[in-house]
C-alpha cells in the first residue's frame, strides 16, 4: 500500500474514531479547542491564505463530528482565531495553544482534538511538514505523546 494510500485509510480511520467519541465531546471547551486546532492548520505556514480558510470551513461545516454544533458559533470562533493568527501570529499561536491546553485533564477530549487536526492537515491530501510540527506542539500542550499518532 502506498503512502497516499496510507494516509487516506489513517484519516478515514481518524474520523470514524471521533464520531465515535461524539457524546463526550459536545462542550464549550472541545468546540473551542477544535476551532483553535482548526485556525493553527490554516495558518501553519505562518500565513492563512483564501484557500486555507475555506477549505476549513468547508471542512467545519461537513465534518459530523462538528455538526453537533451550532455551525455559526463554530465560524465565528474559527475566525476569530484565524484572525488573530494573521494579525500578530506568534501571540495568536500562544492564544490558540493556551485554549487547546485546557483540554490536558480531559485526555479523550484532548485526542479527538489532535485528531481533528490530523484530520484537516490531510484533507488535501498533503500532510505536509508545518502541519505536522503544530499539530506535534499541540500534543505537547496537553500531554500527548506525538508518537502516539505517529509524530
Amino acid at each position: 500500500m502506498g503512502f497516499w494510500d496510507n494516509l487516506k485509510d489513517k484519516t478515514s480511520q481518524l474520523n470514524e474514531d471521533l464520531k465515535t467519541q461524539l457524546g463526550q465531546l459536545v462542550n464549550t471547551d472541545f468546540a473551542n479547542a477544535s476551532m483553535a486546532m482548526c485556525a493553527l492548520i490554516a495558518a501553519a505556514d505562518g500565513t492563512i491564505d483564501a484557500s486555507e480558510r475555506k477549505k476549513t470551513a468547508n471542512f467545519i461545516m461537513n465534518n459530523d463530528l462538528l455538526n453537533a454544533f451550532d455551525s455559526t458559533e463554530l465560524q465565528t470562533k474559527f475566525n476569530y482565531y484565524c484572525d488573530k493568527l494573521q494579525a500578530d501570529f506568534d501571540f495568536g499561536k500562544i492564544e490558540t495553544i493556551q485554549i487547546i491546553s485546557k483540554l490536558k485533564k480531559k485526555p479523550d477530549q484532548a485526542r479527538a482534538v489532535i485528531q481533528v487536526g490530523i484530520v484537516i492537515g490531510a484533507t488535501d491530501g498533503n500532510f505536509d511538514d508545518d502541519e505536522k510540527a503544530t499539530v506535534r506542539e499541540s500534543c505537547f500542550a496537553v500531554g500527548i505523546d506525538p508518537g502516539e499518532f505517529d509524530l
